[in-house]
């Protein structure tokens, strides 16, 4: 068994820090800072040789997460996954097309993984979207008192108001006046 090792931190809460808060979200840079350079070794490009490739790629990502701006660490850490994954999922659509058309199965397969990659990014994006308070649902209620209305009538009546003037849409459709009932509800209503 090995020893475990002792690391000692030292934070300083009251250090000016936050210049990096446009990556991760968080107020510390050191939050920021190892959240972005994880989201850029997740990167499918991060594992080549080309160094000028990795860095035009991690430089593209760095400005995707400043556009999208995490306001808190929870929609950084949403971002770089939703930027992983979508990485993922062009580099695996891009393989999959890449295959001969000999190779059935490995296209097959490379086009469900990168399918299942893009569903990842959908599900992130809307996990990020309800985060933010776009995906509270809004509901309206509208009153409308009615007057000399049995239970079994129903109105459709919406008032439009032109000029002081007001005219219902059942003026305009006479069919809507009095609702039609089948056979079998004025057989309903007799045998009552």
């Amino acid at each position: 068994m090995r020893k475990p090792r002792t690391i000692n931190l030292m934070l300083k809460p009251d250090a000016k820090e936050g210049y990096l808060k446009p990556l991760g979200g968080g107020n510390a840079d050191e939050w920021n800072r190892r959240l972005n350079d994880l989201t850029i070794n997740a990167l499918p490009i991060a594992h080549s040789k080309n160094k000028e490739a990795i860095t035009i790629a991690a430089v593209a990502v760095c400005r995707g997460t400043m556009d999208i701006a995490p306001a808190d660490p929870v929609e950084g850490i949403l971002i770089a996954q939703l930027m992983a994954a979508n990485e993922a999922s062009l580099a695996m659509y891009s393989k999959g097309w890449a295959q001969p058309a000999e190779y059935f199965q490995a296209r097959t397969k490379y086009l469900q993984l990168a399918d299942k990659a893009a569903r990842t990014v959908m599900m992130l994006t809307e996990r990020l979207d309800h985060h933010r308070g776009r995906g509270q649902q809004q509901i309206t209620v509208k009153h409308v008192t009615t007057n000399n209305v049995t239970a079994d009538q129903a109105i459709i009546a919406d008032s439009v108001a032109t000029g002081g003037e007001v005219s219902n849409r059942n003026d305009r459709q006479p069919h809507a006046k009095r609702p039609r009932r089948s056979p079998l509800q004025s057989q309903i209503k007799t045998n009552r």
